[in-house]
């Protein structure tokens, strides 16, 4: 048995002996590769110190189980190591340990048992900078990882020698992973001390900072607010108790976002209420005042879809089918699909927002914000000369495509000429009053995010109403926003009237008269008082500027002067006869001034005023002297302004004065406005007789002293009373109707149109309201011309915000272009009819009974024309009604 035992392990330790050669030769490789495999893993790891991947030394008493329990959990929560770089880990042999470390029986080595194999990890070491302690002067630990792995079957060997075995795998691990200098504590990386008394200090340090940043913190945030801001896509001026930073989708100093105006634009046109209305725009404004005030401009603007003052005559002059166009390309529509789209809709704009939101595009275009938007659309407007269309074709599809959410709809809206949000001017005026109300940009609160959270709401109310005064009254005065909001960021509302004043240069919106409808309410309006009738004449509205400096070297500057329309439109090209006349006006001293004044058809031969349509064929623009046949003579009835100070202020008789004072009267050129001083009816009725027979419309009633006797501007003031021949006895005034359709005509009409549907517009919600039914004061000649000149307005479809009965559509349909001047009978309630509706009756509109056609208004614009609240208090002021219906308000307001 001895024998046969002796030869099992001559054999056994003769395989062992050669494996460990092997593992030797491997050891040695190792130790030759390892400063290589050092300087490696140095790069690779950026010089940082890595902790040891495994704790394998077990305590005492740990079993070998442990031992590889703890093996594998270090390799999990150790880091990559270099197996995330680009050199892997140098495996070791099977065997922990060389041969002389073996546990030898009767002087032979003892190989370490299958049993033992089966359970035993290959080890690969990593190091991060050393491996053993002779390597490793910072006593640096070492990461070993085990893996697994499936020895060769061998045979079973005592159990003495698997316990002895297991001891030496042990004791082996624990000399590889621990020098005899390095405790076992140093296997973890020691957390470094700091001193009790720097620690203090850093604990002082600590809490000043802390203090410091809290109230820095506080500080920004009245200022600046918090770092996360609203999405843009959830921005919602609409919302109750807004924080004009909080709430806001941009940052401070950013510049504002386009889908911010767009979506305030989209919560205004939900809601019906005009105060609900004022409240969401203000709420836009605050946040632009807090965060962004270069942008307050660009934003006013877009609002009102204007982008200069109007005497500047910057129009877009984009047509529909462009607009179509222009969405076709950029979308890979036809025009044909784009238009179905757009009757479908109804708008354009929804056309285009729901083509836009259904394109998917590989890279998209930087958002757009409401400067750069302004900026181009202004540019689009400027192009001009050949290939214009195609220029703007393009700067518009470079903006749709950038497009987001509702972005699409009032970017084409703003490109056809209408937003059709409900918003008025005088809507935009208010909301910019509430806004400064609240978050004042300049002057007294400055700074405050609500002004008027701590005031009584009657007392903030009054507030809000005297600013909005101040507002609207210099903007009547200097109708200009480039100038006014310059002027309100940096010194305040309450310092509009000292920097934005009347100017020569800047046109004033006029101030226009009420209709009167007898001589008795003339003496009802004015009683106790003094005032003057005035020849009315049948012309068109001249503003007069004259610039000009005092001093030497001053005086009036001719070259400069300009003339424009009661909508502030620039027709100084339409008048150069009336410029070159100039200097006979002007008497020695006068160096500046505005004169208000009525241009009208003149006979030089005969010395008689001819009728309005006469002047109507002028040239409209860029006129030649000489090639002028109507001539044209200037009546000048009152004085804005003179030698650098207004005078809107003082009452008429000081104006007239002045006027009379400092200007010439040349006979068929320049002349004053013929009337006098009434005291009773006599008079009145024999000066209006007298201005009948020369070719006038009626008088003008004016005070001419006390608080009624100033220029209202931009008012239709009851301190003015229109009195007309025609209508002393019927309605009082004839009505500016736009025409949105028209009848083919039948029997001597046929060819042309035969009759025509007219509305009325609503300024609140930008509507146009059917009125009534016209087919009566038009001649053959009349109706060939007005047919030619309305076809070129045609559309296919009506617009969306045309309002009318199914049962008068008409067999064509017209852009809002065209005003015509229209005498009726009376007026009346209509259940067919949408004019005015809601004013006097919640579920009828009012129609003119009898119309009449009496001329063309080429002088105004679609949204000049009798609003619908002067259609109901038209209405109202009829005898048949008074007594039965609310009498019209008696109070002036901006128009």
């Amino acid at each position: 048995m001895n024998l046969w035992r002796n030869i099992i392990i001559l054999s056994r330790n003769t395989t062992f002996v050669k494996h460990n050669v092997c593992n030797t030769l491997r050891y040695q490789t190792l130790n030759c590769n390892k400063n290589q495999t050092n300087n490696l893993l140095t790069r690779s790891m950026s010089q940082k110190s890595i902790k040891s991947f495994f704790k394998i030394t077990p305590k005492k008493g740990t079993s070998e189980e442990e031992v590889d329990k703890n093996s594998d959990e270090s390799q999990n929560k150790s880091n990559d190591g270099l197996g995330n770089g680009n050199v892997k880990g140098i495996k070791r042999s099977r065997s922990n340990s060389s041969e002389k470390d073996l546990p030898k029986q009767n002087g032979i080595v003892t190989p370490v048992s299958s049993e033992k194999k089966k359970k035993s990890k290959r080890q690969r070491i990593e190091s991060s900078e050393s491996e053993s302690e002779e390597h490793t002067p910072n006593n640096k630990d070492v990461k070993i990882k085990l893996e697994e792995d499936t020895p060769p079957k061998s045979p079973k060997t005592p159990k003495t020698e698997t316990t002895e075995s297991k001891k030496s795998l042990i004791k082996e691990i624990k000399v590889e992973k621990l020098s005899p200098k390095t405790p076992k504590t140093q296997n973890k990386e020691p957390k470094k001390k700091t001193p009790s008394s720097k620690l203090n200090v850093k604990k002082e340090n600590t809490k000043s900072n802390v203090k410091k940043e809290n109230s820095d913190n506080k500080e920004n945030s009245k200022q600046e607010g918090p770092k996360e801001k609203v999405k843009e896509e959830d921005y919602n001026p609409a919302k109750a108790k807004y924080h004009p930073i909080n709430d806001a989708s941009w940052s401070k100093g950013q510049e504002i976002p386009y889908l911010a105006l767009a979506k305030t634009l989209e919560h205004i046109e939900a809601t019906s209420a005009r105060l609900k209305m004022v409240e969401i725009l203000s709420n836009y404004l605050r946040s632009v005042i807090a965060l962004t005030p270069e942008d307050l401009l660009p934003s006013i603007y877009l609002c009102l879809n204007q982008l200069a003052p109007a005497y500047h005559n910057l129009e877009l002059g984009i047509a529909e089918t462009y607009l179509m166009k222009a969405v076709g390309q950029s979308t890979g529509r036809t025009l044909a699909q784009v238009r179905a789209a757009a009757q479908r809709c109804g708008d354009l704009g929804r056309a285009a927002e729901a083509a836009r939101s259904t394109q998917r595009v590989m890279f998209p275009a930087p958002p757009l914000t409401t400067r750069k938007v302004f900026k181009a659309l202004k540019e689009i407007a400027a192009c001009t000369g050949q290939a214009s269309v195609n220029k703007k074709i393009s700067k518009i599809q470079t903006l749709y495509v950038a497009c987001r959410h509702s972005e699409a709809r009032y970017l084409i809206r703003s490109l056809e000429g209408k937003l059709r949000v409900g918003l008025a001017e005088q809507s935009l005026l208010q909301a910019l009053a509430l806004a400064c109300a609240r978050t004042p940009p300049a002057g007294d609160g400055a700074g405050e995010m609500d002004a008027g959270a701590d005031m009584h709401p009657d007392d903030f109310k009054a507030q809000v109403d005297e600013l909005a005064l101040i507002i609207k009254t210099t903007y009547c005065e200097c109708p200009n926003y480039d100038q006014i909001v310059a002027a309100l960021l940096a010194h305040g509302v309450r310092a509009l009237p000292e920097h934005c004043r009347l100017t020569p240069g800047v046109p004033l919106k006029p101030m226009l008269a009420h209709p009167a409808r007898g001589v008795n309410e003339l003496f009802d309006r004015f009683e106790g008082q003094e005032f003057t009738c005035e020849w009315k004449y049948d012309g068109e509205r001249a503003q007069l500027h004259v610039p000009g400096a005092e001093g030497a070297g001053g005086g009036a500057d001719l070259a400069a002067a300009a003339i424009f329309s009661r909508n502030q439109e620039n027709n100084t090209t339409k008048y150069p006869d009336v410029l070159s006349r100039l200097p006979n006006l002007l008497k020695e001293g006068v160096w500046s001034c505005v004169l208000d004044c009525e241009a009208v058809a003149y006979d030089t031969q005969a010395k008689q005023i001819l009728p309005f349509q006469i002047l109507s064929t002028r040239k409209r623009k860029d006129a030649d002297s000489s090639t002028i046949t109507v001539q044209v003579c200037v009546f000048v009835f009152d004085l804005l302004y003179l030698n650098g100070r207004p005078l809107v202020r003082e009452p008429l008789r000081e104006r007239r004065r002045l006027l009379r004072e400092n200007f010439n009267e040349v006979e068929g050129e320049w002349q004053f406005a013929s009337g006098a001083d009434c005291s009773d009816a006599e008079e009145v009725s024999a000066l209006l007789a007298a201005a009948v027979r020369g070719s006038c419309e009626g008088l003008m009633v004016k005070a001419l002293d006390g608080a009624k006797a100033g220029y209202d501007i931009a008012r239709r003031s009851r301190n003015w009373l229109k009195l007309k021949k025609d209508y002393l006895d019927g309605v009082g005034d004839t009505l500016d109707c736009v025409v949105i359709g028209a009848y083919h005509g039948r029997g001597r009409r046929s060819g042309a149109y035969g009759g025509f549907l007219l509305a009325c517009y609503d300024p609140d919600t930008e509507q146009y309201q059917s009125l009534c039914k016209i087919g009566t004061g038009f001649t053959d000649d009349d109706l060939k011309t007005l047919s030619a000149t309305l076809d070129q307005h045609i559309i296919d479809e009506p617009k969306n915000y045309y309002r009318y009965d199914n049962s008068h559509a008409p067999d064509a349909w017209f852009s809002a272009a065209a005003v015509w001047e229209v005498r009726c009978a009376d007026l009346s309630l209509s259940p067919a009819h949408h004019a005015a509706i809601g004013l006097v009756d919640p579920d009828k509109g009012i129609s003119l009974r009898f119309p009449r056609f009496v001329r063309v208004r080429e002088d105004k614009s679609a949204e000049q024309a009798t609003s619908a609240r002067q259609v109901a208090e038209l209405y109202l002021a009829q005898d048949q009604v008074k007594n039965s219906a609310k009498s019209a308000r008696d109070d002036d307001d901006f128009y």
